[in-house]
């Protein structure tokens, strides 16, 4: 079928909330490219939203894929476990920068496992209390929809949050919020809202995924460790889109040397397959009785196949370097966009976690949300596939596997770089 078709039918069937606006069909991709239904070629500079930093069907893991399919499929790891699971949960145990010894679960998703988290961290803790940040992004199901620090579109129309969980700033001084008004604020929140001694976790992202790309300092994110050890609270460090070396390490707080309780992962962490983890120090994950973890897929023997692949990849393949090195030419590129176009701000990367934000006015920081959208539709009809993020709507973010080749990655920035001309003289 081509595009034509398959949008009628998309718009017949598929539920408006949950229908991509985009109007091409993936056929086919193969590492940094896809092929549409009527044949196109695209750049896929998004990544399946930061879940294919080893590329589209890597050989590697499509053939540990098959492979796990001519052995077993599924049989609920709590009715039989397999050893994917237990190998995985092992892996990740030695590769996790907890505090002390790791232990494992897995489940499906991003916003899974931080449901999860929260369950396990109330446990350990006995306490009710969760504290996120402002533009902190955490999943669509109930709980992870009250803990995001953003409401449109996720949670607008669907009625009450979960209680208990409570806000503090994220420090990203470029809007104004300095590290010492993030602290006072959480140091506030702990103070007028939320009690020391009720509150069992505070969650942060390293990194602000959805928030804007914007990274946490290493002096704020020891500030909340001490804060959390001063009250007994649990840090938990979500890791779903910095994880799986975006950043030039394999997890976005290994920059800093700060170890939190639990991390929370997913992603890019078996290339396609649905598939995300928990990761804690051994006491506060073994805290909750038998059977109260888990769920009929999670940790499917695929998916574990596919991660255990992913993870041979990361060592061969020197991804951890290939993520620094892209990341370095990404920022070189868009040094050079920030003199030349007078919409162009705020250029960062750390590795190749990379964005940079759309202004009207580069001396007010005033954000342009909808020269950002045009920018990513005219993007779209050249050919590269480009999103944005950011609580005010105007950042690009670069989420293209680390694997690309360099001929593609400098066709698509050079796709950027024309929108950007064109843009600048309508």
């Amino acid at each position: 079928m081509n595009n034509a078709q398959l949008n009628e039918l998309k718009t017949r069937y598929v539920a408006s909330g949950a229908a991509s606006p985009a109007t091409q069909f993936a056929e086919r991709a193969e590492n940094a490219l896809i092929w549409d239904a009527d044949g196109n070629r695209i750049i896929d500079f998004a990544g399946g939203i930061g879940v294919l930093n080893v590329g589209h069907r890597h050989p590697k893991v499509v053939q540990a894929v098959k492979d796990q399919l001519d052995k077993v499929m599924h049989t609920c790891q709590t009715v039989m476990p397999y050893e994917g699971y237990v190998k995985v949960a092992e892996k990740l145990s030695q590769l996790t920068p907890v505090r002390g010894h790791g232990k494992v679960m897995l489940a499906n998703s991003g916003a899974e496992a931080l449901e999860n988290a929260v369950k396990v961290a109330r446990a350990a803790t006995g306490r009710d209390n969760v504290i996120c940040f402002t533009g902190g992004y955490h999943g669509r199901t109930f709980m992870t929809m009250a803990m995001n620090g953003k409401v449109a579109p996720y949670a607008t129309d669907f009625g009450s949050m979960p209680g208990n969980v409570f806000r503090a700033p994220y420090p990203v001084p470029y809007h104004g919020v300095s590290e010492e008004d993030a602290l006072n604020g959480l140091k506030m929140t702990l103070k007028t809202d939320a009690n020391p001694r009720d509150t069992a976790a505070i969650v942060l992202e390293p990194v602000l995924g959805e928030g804007g790309f914007y990274a946490a300092s290493t002096s704020f994110l020891e500030a909340v460790r001490e804060i959390c050890d001063e009250h007994g609270i649990l840090l938990i460090v979500d890791e779903v889109q910095s994880g799986f070396g975006r950043t030039g390490k394999l997890f976005a707080i290994e920059h800093s040397g700060v170890e939190p309780d639990i991390i929370t992962m997913a992603k890019s962490m078996a290339d396609g397959m649905p598939i995300s983890a928990v990761v804690g120090t051994d006491k506060v994950m073994d805290a909750s009785g038998g059977n109260s973890l888990g769920g009929t897929y999670t940790g499917s023997p695929v998916s574990c196949a596919a991660t255990l692949a992913v993870l041979e990849v990361f060592e061969e393949e020197k991804i951890l370097e290939k993520s620094q090195a892209l990341g370095d030419k990404l920022g070189e590129r868009f040094a050079k966009w920030q003199q030349d176009f007078a919409c162009v701000d705020n250029v960062r990367h750390l590795g190749a976690m990379a964005a940079f934000d759309v202004v009207a006015d580069k001396t007010k920081h005033t954000p342009d949300a909808e020269l950002t959208g045009a920018l990513c539709k005219k993007a779209r009809e050249k050919g590269l596939v480009l999103l944005s993020c950011g609580l005010y709507g105007n950042t690009i973010r670069f989420l293209m596997p680390v694997t690309i080749e360099d001929d593609i990655l400098q066709e698509g920035l050079d796709i950027i770089e024309a929108c950007l001309k064109e843009l600048s003289h309508a």
